[in-house]
């Protein structure tokens, strides 16, 4: 419950860095996290919010120390600590991952998990943080990026600028509202 809440302070409070009207539910999570396993450690988690998709990945039989969270808001990212204390959780903005020294010092992620209503951005921040998450991914790994759209919400030019194509997973009418979830990786790579 104080997850809910929180969540919908933050919505009242800046409902465009939030960009949904509910908290992801558990099928989203469990479907965005469904190609996990502790081979892909570490992972990578941006938007992490309330940490919905944080516990699906935990479930997947994830280690906690294995984690990266980057959150934006403040009382998330406080939050955040709090629940999963053995994580790495940094307040930051996702789309200034190439500029933070841990990240830089971090392993090569295995993969990457987007809680980030990406959809709706512009085009340069979506492209500043799909490639920034690139960045830090190794060769084989995906990035998992959720949306209430009918399409991938990054756009095929910035995949293609970028090197990468995407695939829809599978959708969820489970969410409110209904979502579906794709996964983004180095078109050379597979």
């Amino acid at each position: 419950m104080s997850d809910t809440l929180s969540f919908l302070r933050n919505a009242l409070i800046d409902p465009r860095r939030v960009g949904a009207v509910a908290p992801s539910g558990r099928a989203l999570a469990e479907l965005i996290t469904s190609a996990l396993t502790p081979a892909a450690v570490p992972v990578l988690e941006i938007g992490p919010g309330t940490g919905v998709f944080t516990r699906a990945i935990l479930a997947r039989g994830i280690a906690e120390s294995d984690l990266w969270l980057v959150e934006f808001g403040a009382e998330f990212a406080a939050g955040l600590r709090r629940a999963f204390p053995r994580a790495s959780v940094l307040h930051a903005d996702a789309s200034r991952l190439r500029g933070l020294p841990a990240l830089a010092a971090s392993p090569r992620f295995g993969a990457a998990v987007s809680g980030l209503p990406i959809l709706s951005m512009g085009s340069r921040r979506q492209m500043r943080i799909v490639g920034g998450v690139f960045d830090l991914l190794r060769p084989e790994a995906s990035l998992y990026q959720f949306t209430y759209g009918p399409v991938c919400p990054v756009p095929r030019a910035i995949l293609a600028r970028l090197g990468l194509r995407s695939e829809r997973i599978a959708g969820t009418l489970l969410n409110l509202p209904p979502a579906s979830v794709y996964r983004i990786f180095r078109a050379a790579a597979h």
